[in-house]
């Protein structure tokens, strides 16, 4: 894949105070699904999140990596981002408080990043980066 175009990011992104969250599914050992909402921040091409290494989500991405991801604007003309990838986690406590900044930031201002990265950057969480191996964009399905 070539990589997310910039309507793609600009999509995923959202517009300012108005970030849409992804819905994550991963592979239970047993190959039922598992689908978690996720706060999310792009670097590059690569949609980064964070989760806790006990939840069900992290104990599968370390068995599978696979992953499917949905990014939706639920108001009308609605659209809707398909991601299908590959997940590489990390525990590096630096990376994670970074991560956990940029991402609570996104979602709940700049002014709380640094209280966020403090909160959800800490021992047992990890940051996972998901590189897009393919993609699928539909949008204003309604017009």
């Amino acid at each position: 894949m070539s990589g997310l175009t910039p309507e793609q990011r600009a999509f995923l992104l959202g517009e300012p105070g108005r970030a849409h969250t992804a819905k994550v599914a991963t592979v239970r050992a047993d190959g039922r699904p598992h689908v978690a909402p996720v706060w999310f921040a792009l670097d590059g091409d690569t949609i980064v999140f964070n989760t806790g290494e006990a939840t069900v989500k992290g104990r599968n991405l370390r068995r599978d990596p696979r992953v499917s991801i949905s990014v939706d604007d639920e108001t009308p003309p609605f659209s809707f981002l398909l991601i299908d990838g590959t997940a590489t986690i990390s525990s590096d406590p630096d990376e994670l408080r970074e991560w956990a900044g940029r991402i609570g930031g996104r979602y709940m201002g700049a002014d709380r990043a640094e209280e966020y990265g403090a909160r959800n950057g800490v021992d047992g969480e990890l940051i996972v980066r998901v590189t897009p191996s393919r993609v699928i964009f539909e949008k204003d399905l309604a017009e």
